[in-house]
């Protein structure tokens, strides 16, 4: 007579005595390796993009040519009104025209010092190391007008981490002419910047990674000529889908913005401004789309203004470009479009 067996079952372990359940630890974050934040001037560049596209009124045409590698030249035709001031409320415009001529220097290069040219130091220096490689990059800038203006820039990275800049415009009006260098440093997980101008002008600023994504940073200035002093501070939280920041200085200024960016072409940005002393506040979104040949970046704020900007690209070096902004409150409506040559 045939028996009934049962299939054998499998036998485990019994937990530990105090023992829990597998739970995927937090990853730790080494604060000794922190990402190098980007300069305090620029904590709100992605919510700049959006919100504050270079519109401009009438007729633009810009021509670039590049002569060699390192050397270029453009030119730039510019018809339409300009605004002038005035005490009534009513935008008083006049038809103006300008053309601008440019030259641009970029030149990359290696150069290799053998550190037994210098001094003791670089000596043992170079009994550990050999030759030392220093990469930098001059980059110049240069723009004359029509009607006397002249702007001038220059880059140059100094050292690996040592950046200087400079601009400076030149113009005919008494008071209008300025300059400023600065001096830019770029450490491991901080960044901070020297500031000299003109009119007895300093200005100093500094940046350090707290955390992956978190940020913190405070600036102060000088402004000689004209008696005045400030002090600031500023915090940025960005991820791979949002940035953050807010900012606030002595001058009275509150200043934040949000950036979420819903795809890797599409973003949408807001941002809150407020003078508590004036008592000026001011709010607006704006959007900023890439197309496959094109890009488009609008803008709507709490004063009723309502500005876009599309860039059309026609071919390999040739763009289109239409502008538009409409002002309710003052009643003022501007459209442009312009031609763009050259890369």
């Amino acid at each position: 007579m045939a028996t009934l067996t049962t299939p054998p079952t499998a036998v485990t372990d019994p937990p530990a005595a105090g023992s829990s359940p597998s739970v995927a630890e937090p990853q730790k974050v080494d604060y000794m390796n922190l990402p190098c934040p980007i300069p305090y001037e620029e904590i709100h560049r992605e919510a700049l993009m959006s919100l504050k596209p270079e519109l401009f009124e009438g007729m633009r045409f810009d021509f670039t040519k590049g002569l060699n590698q390192k050397f270029s030249l453009s030119h730039s035709v510019m018809m339409g009104p300009t605004e002038i001031p005035s005490q009534s409320s009513e935008t008083i415009k006049i038809p103006t025209a300008h053309y601008e001529f440019g030259a641009n220097f970029i030149d990359p290069k290696v150069f290799i010092f053998s550190l037994k040219l210098f001094f003791a130091f670089t000596c043992w220096l170079h009994s550990r190391m050999g030759a030392l490689f220093v990469l930098w990059q001059l980059m110049l800038f240069g723009r004359v007008l029509t009607d006397g203006r002249l702007n001038a820039r220059l880059k140059c990275d100094l050292t690996e981490n040592l950046t200087l800049k400079g601009n400076a415009q030149l113009t005919h009006e008494p008071h209008m002419s300025h300059g400023m260098f600065n001096f830019d440093y770029k450490g491991l997980d901080y960044r901070t910047q020297l500031q000299l101008g003109n009119g007895a002008l300093l200005g100093a600023s500094y940046i350090q990674s707290v955390s992956p994504h978190l940020s913190l940073g405070g600036e102060v200035f000088w402004a000689g000529q004209h008696r005045k002093s400030g002090i600031g501070y500023a915090a940025r939280y960005n991820t791979d889908k949002m940035v953050a920041t807010g900012q606030v200085a002595s001058t009275g200024m509150v200043a934040l913005s949000y950036v979420q960016k819903v795809s890797d072409k599409v973003s949408l940005a807001s941002d809150f401004m407020y003078n508590y002393m004036s008592r000026d506040v001011t709010a607006s979104f704006g959007y900023d789309y890439i197309l496959r040949q094109c890009r488009l970046r609008g803008k709507i704020d709490s004063n009723g203004c309502v500005a876009a900007l599309l860039e059309e690209r026609l071919n390999m070096g040739l763009n289109f470009i239409l502008s538009a902004e409409i002002d309710h409150r003052k009643k003022d409506y501007k459209f442009g479009f312009g031609l763009t040559v050259g890369e």
